[in-house]
């Protein structure tokens, strides 16, 4: 498998989930199990059902979040020299050139991404965009109403 990037954030984020998963939801579910067995016929039984499938849930994604664990690459921008070039990790500030509207996202990983936080995916069409950019540079990013420029103000290695 090729290398995941991801932010150190990011990376102890899964790690948290994984041990949560591991020590707090599998036990739960285990018990649930149990004690949906003890009522009686499992063919007829909704909540045997219903904790197994919560069972198969929560292993999928023990085994979704340590496969990604094992094959991470964790960035640290901040280790690298600023040289105004927009790279993974980056937090860049952006003027829209139709409305002068500012907005300042940060680069990350796939997991990691939360527009609500102004986190963008290194694989979204903003992020694919602005890579490689350098200050004052103006990227063009597609979009379903045509493409939308921006003009980088600001790059930070955070």
């Amino acid at each position: 498998m090729k290398p995941i990037p991801m932010t150190q954030v990011g990376a102890d984020k899964l790690r948290e989930e994984l041990k949560h998963l591991k020590s707090v939801r599998r036990p739960q579910i285990i018990e649930a199990i149990a004690t949906a067995r003890e009522l009686g016929d499992l063919k007829e039984n909704a909540e045997y059902h219903a904790a197994r499938e919560q069972q198969s849930f929560c292993e999928g994604r023990i085994q979704e979040i340590e496969g990604k664990l094992s094959n991470v690459q964790i960035i640290d921008v901040t280790k690298l020299t600023n040289n105004g070039k927009v790279i993974f990790g980056a937090t860049v500030t952006l003027l829209n050139l139709d409305t002068d509207d500012e907005v300042t996202y940060r680069i990350v990983g796939d997991d990691e991404a939360d527009i609500k936080q102004n986190l963008i995916s290194v694989s979204s069409p903003m992020a694919r965009a602005l890579i490689g950019k350098a200050l004052d540079d103006v990227a063009v990013v597609d979009t379903p109403s045509g493409g939308k420029e921006f003009e980088i103000i600001e790059v930070q290695y955070l």
